[in-house]
């Protein structure tokens, strides 16, 4: 289960908003489950943004360090589905890790649609659904 707090999750409906039509993405800070903030990060990858999205390995490890300075962690990453539903794909399994979280939200016509969370397994062969609350 993941939990997240109203302004870490205002935050990131607003980032992958703003970056529509092409897919956003960020980092989900906080222990235990509960996303306390979110870190909106630019789409690093170089192909077409409106069907995957890529965090600089840079990034990463500066958000990394700073939320455990701050006795906080990593606990997941989120990105937007463009004009598509909140699913997670084959190729987002294929570049997961499963200590984290995915929250993927689907961003229809420029507005928030919905969203699902999902937790992939340790051989990347499938991420079922996890219970997702927000706000």
């Amino acid at each position: 289960m993941i939990r997240i707090q109203k302004t870490a999750w205002e935050k990131m409906v607003s980032h992958v908003e703003k970056t529509f039509p092409k897919e956003g993405c960020g980092l989900m800070i906080g222990s235990d489950g509960v996303v306390q903030e979110a870190v909106p990060l630019p789409n690093a990858y170089t192909g077409p943004q409106e069907d995957f999205f890529v965090i600089d390995p840079k990034d990463l490890h500066r958000v990394d360090r700073e939320s455990r300075a701050r006795g906080l962690d990593v606990v997941g990453v989120f990105h937007s589905h463009p004009d598509c539903d909140a699913y997670f794909s084959k190729r987002d399994l294929e570049h997961s890790c499963p200590w984290f979280s995915y929250v993927v939200l689907s961003i229809k016509n420029g507005r928030f649609d919905h969203a699902n969370s999902y937790r992939p397994d340790f051989d990347q062969t499938e991420a079922p659904k996890e219970e997702l609350t927000y706000g």
